[in-house]
């Protein structure tokens, strides 16, 4: 099926952002959904889940490299702050301006996850619902145990050769800004979980049962937090992608959680 694509570069307080925006071809009255990638993300990397959602939906989709990801303009100088995550929430609400989006699903991986429900605690008006993918709201073990590995496979085997193939030089700076936040001494304290009372949107919670980065306390912390209606979903034999695992599953669940909000019509969307 073919999909319009537009290209945007969005300027967001004087940084330049990359995204691309899809139209499905029987394109329905709704919110744009937009995809929240993870910490070493960028628009490239979702590959062709932005035209599979945009199909299961019949939902404009918008993909955007946060900055120092992708094609988007690198970091600026010093060190990467501890409230990243909140910065990248409150910053949402331009991206959204800029690209001209009044009303949003939010669609997250990992670090997008959280990001996806940080903004809607901040932006209830724009938000209309949240699908959250191997979120963190606190910070685990088994999440620091997998950041190590990822140091190692950076120092020792090709992980950040794949990286510059879809962030060029600001892979390397990019790498060590999340590898340097999640194993600091003072990030272990942080935690967000009090603020996932403010969210009122229907929220639908994903993680794979295999999870390399995190437990299902993450979920049921979710799930236990938010004020709105929530539903988590935790699939067996699924690792820390879901949506690359098994995507025709993750669609599937994604465009329920719409109907079951009312954001798109009951039933299949192709």
């Amino acid at each position: 099926m073919t999909h319009a694509r537009q290209t945007l570069a969005l300027a967001v307080g004087g940084v330049r952002l990359h995204a691309e925006r899809l139209s499905p071809p029987r394109r329905g009255d709704g919110p744009v959904v937009v995809l929240l990638h993870d910490s070493l993300g960028s628009v490239r990397l979702w590959r062709d889940f932005p035209e599979r959602l945009a199909e299961a939906t019949g939902l404009e989709v918008l993909a955007y490299d946060r900055r120092g990801h992708g094609a988007s303009d690198p970091f600026g100088a010093g060190a990467r702050a501890r409230t990243y995550l909140h910065e990248e929430a409150a910053t949402l609400e331009q991206v959204l301006a800029a690209a001209d989006v009044r009303e949003a699903v939010l669609v997250g991986h990992s670090d997008g996850g959280t990001i996806a429900l940080l903004a809607a605690a901040l932006h209830p008006a724009r938000v209309r619902a949240v699908v959250a993918e191997a979120a963190h709201v606190f910070v685990e073990d088994r999440t620091l145990e997998g950041v190590r590995e990822a140091e190692k496979a950076l120092a020792c085997g090709d992980l950040l050769a794949r990286l510059e193939r879809h962030h060029g030089a600001k892979a390397a700076p990019l790498a060590a800004a999340w590898i340097g936040t999640w194993l600091s001494p003072t990030f272990r304290s942080w935690n967000v979980e009090a603020e996932l009372r403010r969210i009122t949107c229907p929220v639908l919670v994903l993680q794979g049962a295999e999870d390399e980065y995190g437990t299902e306390a993450q979920v049921h912390a979710i799930a236990r937090g938010v004020a709105g209606p929530v539903r988590p979903v935790i699939v067996p034999g699924l690792r820390h992608t879901p949506h690359r695992e098994d995507p025709g599953a993750v669609l599937r669940l994604i465009a329920g959680h719409l109907a079951d909000a009312e954001l798109i019509p009951a039933g299949p969307q192709r």
